[in-house]
């Protein structure tokens, strides 16, 4: 049974045979399903009105527990995005009800961003959607398969996000 990258590595042997075309067996592959997660995670947020950058900040709001507040700063190492960035996304998620800014009870000079109920319940819909749609992609492989796959893509990850240079 082949699929579309295979037919592509069989085109580039036949034009490159000279050539080591074994990370695209896994790399091609890997980015074909984050497409196809990307639509799926659009389309499990889009039942909730968010978008995947509102629900990025939303669920680190989230999974930071009760109070579910957490300082620009911290929410800026959450989601990996510039500091222009996440005042932006803090502003819209707020003009929408979503988040609210106040005084940091920690810090008497700092803000805090605190998830309101909408975004709550957001937040928590959408995370319902996203593992329903995230199960039926795995769904072709067994427990055990996918644990292996997790394992071996935490391996390349833990790589990958070791500081300086790229392999």
């Amino acid at each position: 049974m082949q699929d579309e990258v295979d037919r592509l590595i069989a085109d580039w042997r036949r034009e490159r045979p000279d050539l080591d075309l074994a990370p695209m067996q896994v790399l091609s592959r890997v980015t074909r399903l984050a497409k196809q997660l990307d639509h799926a995670r659009s389309a499990a947020f889009a039942e909730h009105g968010i978008v995947s950058w509102e629900f990025d900040v939303l669920a680190a709001l989230r999974r930071s527990g009760e109070p579910y507040q957490l300082s620009p700063g911290r929410l800026l190492q959450e989601t990996m995005v510039t500091s222009g960035t996440m005042t932006n996304r803090i502003d819209r998620l707020a003009a929408r009800g979503l988040v609210v800014r106040g005084p940091d009870p920690h810090d008497g000079r700092g803000v805090a961003v605190t998830l309101t109920p909408a975004g709550l319940t957001a937040v928590d819909g959408a995370l319902v959607d996203l593992l329903t749609a995230e199960r039926a992609i795995l769904g072709v492989l067994s427990d055990e398969d996918a644990a292996s796959l997790a394992d071996l893509l935490r391996a390349l990850a833990q790589e990958l996000e070791r500081p300086g240079p790229a392999a």
